[in-house]
């Protein structure tokens, strides 16, 4: 370990740092990590929120002992921004009476994009599957019509597609970690689960936390709206429908219904692909639930703090009693929303971290956009969102 101070029952001198760590620095000889420099460029940084009095590194980790001059939440706060730009982590500890904050190289995890990308072509294989049935395809008997349902693997693909990269665009530009898009390939009645974006490390900010959670929804809500106008302008061909053929009745949200008046589109039957501009809106209201870590809940934490706790609780129950409402009321069937109860009480549980800065309130432009974004969510609910024909 190369200590970074003078000699032993010597107060160390802050301003004679430089000169000892060129000394131990040459007397190990390394060549491509010069530590006087480095120290040099963090110093200013931590100095800030950090009375440092003792300076220690073992290779290219720092120790740096000292005195908090601010609450360690906050320490922590202010070093992120610094210290991402020379690519290090940190960590604050206070070990045998004495605070010591710990700067190290961050480990390089390599992306394993080839996992991505299965798992895309998976999906535009088991969603191809689907919109081919949807036209009444029989693939038992002629596999190559499965390229009619092309159109609503584009049409599907781009709603969540552009809705997860959204996120990760965002997230980028706040400094914040976060994998591409994995799509999830699932035999359901759309071929798909969704996507899901994997983020690491710390939100920065109440404001990166609310445009990451907000680009998402906005974003695919804007492509469900361009596919459900695309759709209601195609013309369903005739389908024969084939044996063991489950076929369902769709509740139409009022964003939908208003795009077919706007329109005037007519007919019973949706093409494929208004019904990807259907799901998009579906999922868009289901991401928006103001709970856990949907990107709702992180809206809305965002928005108005630790309140959104009070909030995230209450949403599971709502969600509870529409569905007895629908099932014991109406008699129909409710069971999605008893799901999604039972699905967000366990995630709403975990409760949700804290921003790095979450002192610092959003603008009141981001509070206007928030409210706005979660009247559109409502434009997208449907008391049945689906039900089958018998």
């Amino acid at each position: 370990m190369l200590k970074m101070d003078c000699p032993k029952n010597k107060t160390f001198s802050l301003g004679d740092r430089n000169s000892k760590m060129n000394q131990e620095n040459n007397k190990k000889g390394k060549g491509k990590f010069d530590a006087k420099e480095m120290v040099s460029r963090l110093y200013p940084f931590i100095v800030r929120v950090f009375d440092v009095y003792e300076i220690q590194n073992s290779g290219e980790t720092f120790y740096f002992y000292g005195t908090p001059k601010i609450s360690t939440e906050n320490i922590i706060g202010e070093l992120w921004g610094p210290l991402q730009k020379f690519k290090l982590g940190y960590t604050l500890k206070y070990e045998l009476g004495e605070h010591v904050l710990l700067v190290f190289p961050e480990k390089k995890t390599k992306e394993k994009t080839w996992l991505n990308l299965i798992l895309f072509i998976a999906t535009l294989f088991t969603t191809m599957v689907c919109g081919a049935l949807m036209f009444g395809a029989d693939l038992e008997k002629e596999p190559l019509q499965l390229f009619q349902g092309l159109p609503f693997t584009l049409a599907i693909m781009a709603v969540l597609g552009s809705h997860e990269m959204a996120h990760y665009v965002m997230a980028r530009y706040h400094g914040m970690k976060a994998s591409l898009p994995y799509f999830i390939p699932f035999p359901s009645f759309i071929g798909t689960m969704g996507a899901v974006i994997r983020y690491r490390g710390p939100v920065p900010s109440r404001k990166a936390l609310f445009d990451v959670g907000i680009a998402g929804p906005l974003v695919g809500l804007l492509m469900s709206v361009a596919v459900t106008v695309i759709g209601l302008n195609l013309e369903m061909p005739e389908v024969k429908t084939l044996p063991d053929t489950m076929m369902f009745d769709l509740g139409l949200p009022p964003l939908f219904v208003f795009i077919q008046n706007l329109i005037g589109a007519t007919g019973e039957t949706l093409h494929p692909v208004a019904f990807a501009g259907w799901v998009g809106m579906f999922v868009t209201l289901l991401n928006l639930l103001p709970a856990g870590q949907l990107d709702g809940g992180h809206i809305l934490r965002a928005m108005v703090g630790k309140k959104a706790e009070k909030v995230s609780y209450l949403m599971p129950r709502i969600l509870f009693l529409i569905g007895l409402y629908v099932i014991y009321w109406l008699k129909e069937d409710g069971v999605i929303w008893i799901f999604w109860a039972l699905l967000l009480w366990v995630f709403a549980a975990a409760g949700h971290p804290s921003p790095m800065h979450d002192k610092v309130e959003l603008d009141k432009k981001r509070i206007l956009l928030g409210i706005i974004t979660f009247i559109l969510g409502c434009l997208c609910f449907t008391l049945i969102p689906f039900k089958p024909i018998l």
